[in-house]
């Protein structure tokens, strides 16, 4: 199996809605671990199958909490509540930040790796961390959503104030 490696914007493949998976399979087992690998060979807390290439409904989520790693096989958000403006970056647009309003709380329907299908809740960062990865699966980009765009000097200032 080929190493997967980040796609970047203008690549095509990042706009294209994704298909959906119909088979749950131990080449979607192996997919979905090669996605979690990059995912976290480049610091990132989610990634989507079109970020690797790949045109399917696979989305991973980790934040590194009591959540867990979420993998997400054709996502559908089915409730969304409230509202809430936040920084966002993405691997496929390296050193871009922007300002992004999204719903604070959503339920989430998917299957998981085996076919089965769950529902979940998430509020504040999860949330917006699965609606990030769940708009790459149509071919929505977050750079279509920003209002204000952030500097790294701005970003670096807000995490400071944060800790």
């Amino acid at each position: 199996m080929k190493k997967f490696e980040i796609v970047t914007h203008p690549d095509e493949r990042l706009e294209q809605k994704c298909s959906k998976v119909t088979i749950f399979d131990q080449k979607l087992h192996d997919t979905l671990d090669q996605l979690f690998d990059l995912m976290m060979e480049h610091d990132g807390i989610g990634i989507a199958a079109p970020q690797a290439g790949i045109t399917e409904r696979i989305a991973i989520v980790y934040l590194d909490d009591e959540s867990g790693v979420i993998e997400m096989i054709n996502p559908e958000i089915k409730y969304i509540a409230g509202e809430e403006t936040d920084v966002e970056g993405c691997l496929s647009f390296p050193g871009i930040f922007g300002e992004v309003k999204r719903t604070d709380q959503i339920v989430l329907s998917a299957q998981d790796r085996n076919g089965k299908t769950f529902v979940m809740e998430a509020d504040g960062y999860l949330s917006r961390a699965i609606q990030h990865e769940a708009d790459h699966l149509d071919g929505v980009l977050f750079t279509s959503k920003v209002t204000r765009y952030v500097t790294e000097e701005e970003l670096k200032a807000l995490e400071e104030e944060a800790e």
